[in-house]
């Protein structure tokens, strides 16, 4: 018999198909508890049951969550979830007032210029070539952080002179830096100032140089300096040790723009021209990965905000190019799909091509050098694909290489534009220092690239003897030196490394903000925990843990090659359900499917499918088999 209501059929209103989707559901869940029940009796009378595969772990490095009354208070005054106010205490905000800064940045937060050591002397020296219309050069380091900045200076300053251009040194025939050829150059052209952007503080004798040649130096640095600054106009650097600016972490982009945000206080302008240019100074911030905190998370937040809306015209066309366009661009999407488009161009021809898309105007224009530089890209990967394929080839060949604690490898072939990315793929891959070296006017130059708390710059200054120069600092350096001292650097940086590296340095390690339960994760949680954004160094994307789950049943390998894995998980506490991607963790399918509990390390994304949005784990590290101890 079928009811009817008004003349319709009621069974025509169900949806049969919902409803047996929704029983099998509930009867999975319920097979999933017994199946619980089921592995807990195993393991108590049979221990040694458990699957014995093993692989190399990482270790899983949990935060301390924070005082509780501190967490209680901020959790009851801004009314969120706990969790969420112990993030905020991780991050050294206690109070209310701290709080409201972290979410609503503000032009306010911005420090007086002033507080900078030489910005006076730095603003009167533009002032005077302005008034005498003096012919001036924008100069900076090839680089994403160098070419941003000459991009934003010689953009703003362009109105203010009739003669005014920009100069980015020869990866390969000048180095990083300020160069002879560049001062030769510009004494020839009778240029008389020279603003020196992302380089400078350590071109001592090279300033003395251009002295002699009649010409003005002002730098704008941000690395650290030597025991004698150089004798210029003036030196912007945070860095210096006599200069009490707040902020010390400024990108060299940043200290720019603090310089043209003086120039504006000076002259009185209104800032509004300059804060159209924070696109450029945020993707300085993310590329040079300087702690995205104080200053620079207001930057950072506002040059976004430029970056989703109208982003300058160079920009707009890179963005194209990497396939971004439509998408909210975020800190991450510039370093792995901007960045090193930008970079490519210094790789692989010239950061001058770089610096004529960010100033570029003309909307063709701009579309044909984004393509051109989209192109260097496309080599650039084809030579870090094969140089890192040749280095792994290399070690796996090498049972000398393979016992050892740190990389030292040279091929006289290799691209010398690529060596610090291939440098940063091997230790990822073996976890321990390494260096990589080829061969440039008859030297061998390289970089190297260090494990988390291992001192590189120590390692190589014990070896300073054998090196015609290196820099750097604790994670990355430069170094050259005569070919025929290869094999010497190469015992003496293995012996150091030995002797100093300590077996903790030698596993990696994610940090774990908190543990948490996946019933917690929710619209609402995820939607306070998006405007934590913008993500990076000093306030990462926080990572989670969560203990005790199991494969729902419908985890599978995607992708391709079928290397990435998509998981649906089920917590043993709760009863929660979640979704989540592992990328290149497909291997592992056959682990979850042991019917064994697990953890997971994650962080909590929103996926974007059909006009149609959800949250999923982006799963970083799972351990298998529960063991339920963290080191």
């Amino acid at each position: 018999m079928v009811v009817k209501k008004d003349g319709i059929s009621l069974a025509n209103c169900i949806d049969y198909k919902c409803i047996i989707l929704c029983l099998q559901r509930v009867f999975k869940n319920i097979w999933y508890r017994l199946s619980f029940l089921t592995i807990h009796f195993l393991e108590v009378l049979n221990p040694q049951s458990k699957t014995t595969e093993q692989r190399m772990e990482k270790r899983w490095n949990i935060k301390d969550p924070g005082i509780g009354e501190k967490v209680e208070h901020l959790s009851k005054v801004l009314n969120i979830d706990r969790y969420l106010s112990g993030l905020l205490v991780q991050r050294g905000i206690e109070t209310f007032e701290e709080a409201k800064a972290f979410f609503r940045p503000s032009f306010d937060h911005l420090h007086n210029p002033f507080l900078m050591k030489d910005m006076d002397k730095a603003v009167d020296r533009l002032d005077k070539a302005i008034r005498g219309q003096e012919k001036v050069v924008i100069y900076g380091d090839y680089d994403v952080d160098g070419t941003t900045s000459v991009a934003l200076v010689y953009s703003f300053l362009k109105p203010f002179f009739k003669n005014i251009s920009f100069y980015i040194p020869n990866r390969y025939e000048e180095g990083y830096g300020i160069s002879i050829k560049g001062i030769d150059f510009f004494a020839e052209e009778e240029c008389t100032l020279v603003i020196a952007l992302d380089c400078g503080i350590k071109a001592v004798e090279k300033l003395k140089y251009a002295t002699q040649k009649g010409i003005d130096f002002i730098i704008c640095d941000h690395h650290t300096p030597g025991e004698v600054l150089p004798e210029a106009a003036a030196c912007l650097d945070p860095k210096r040790a006599d200069c009490n600016y707040p902020d010390k972490n400024l990108s060299g982009c940043g200290v720019g723009f603090k310089f043209l945000q003086g120039f504006c206080q000076h002259r009185k302008l209104d800032h509004t021209t300059l804060y159209n240019y924070l696109d450029l100074v945020a993707v300085s911030i993310a590329s040079d990965i300087v702690p995205i905190t104080g200053e620079n998370r207001v930057m950072a937040y506002f040059g976004l905000e430029k970056l989703n809306t109208n982003p300058g015209m160079g920009l707009k066309h890179i963005i194209k190019v990497a396939g971004m366009q439509g998408r909210q661009m975020t800190i991450s999407d510039i370093v792995f799909k901007l960045g090193p488009r930008i970079n490519a161009a210094g790789r692989i021809e010239s950061g001058n091509d770089a610096v004529k898309l960010l100033i570029s105007d003309n909307e063709e224009n701009a579309g044909i050098m984004s393509l051109d530089i989209d192109k260097c890209n496309d080599t650039r990967k084809g030579f870090d694909r094969d140089i890192t394929q040749q280095a792994l080839d290399k070690i796996a060949n090498s049972e000398d290489h393979k016992n050892r604690k740190a990389t030292v490898l040279f091929e006289p072939e290799w691209h010398k534009g690529v060596i610090g990315i291939v440098a940063s793929r091997l230790t990822e891959t073996y976890y321990r220092p390494t260096v990589i070296l080829t061969e440039s006017k008859g030297l061998a130059t390289g970089s190297a690239r260090s494990v988390d708390g291992f001192d590189l710059y120590k390692a190589i200054d014990s070896c300073s003897d054998l090196l015609e120069n290196f820099g750097g600092h604790m994670y990355a350096a430069g170094l050259t030196l005569k070919i025929e001292n290869i094999p010497e650097f190469k015992t003496r940086f293995e012996q150091y490394v030995e002797q100093n590296i300590t077996p903790e340095q030698q596993v990696p390690q994610i940090e774990v903000d908190q543990e948490i339960s996946l019933k917690k994760i929710n619209a609402k949680f995820f939607r306070i925990l998006k405007q934590f954004r913008p993500f990076g160094p000093g306030n990462l994307t926080p990572v989670f843990v969560t203990r005790r789950v199991f494969d729902y049943g419908t985890s599978k390998k995607v992708g391709k090659d079928q290397s990435h894995l998509k998981v649906e998980l089920i917590e043993e506490e709760s009863g929660a359900i979640k979704q989540g991607i592992g990328f290149s963790m497909g291997e592992y399918l056959d682990q979850l499917q042991t019917g064994h509990p697990f953890d997971i390390c994650y962080t909590i994304e929103e996926n974007q499918y059909n006009g149609r949005s959800t949250l999923q784990m982006m799963i970083k590290d799972m351990k298998f088999p529960y063991s339920g101890e963290y080191s």
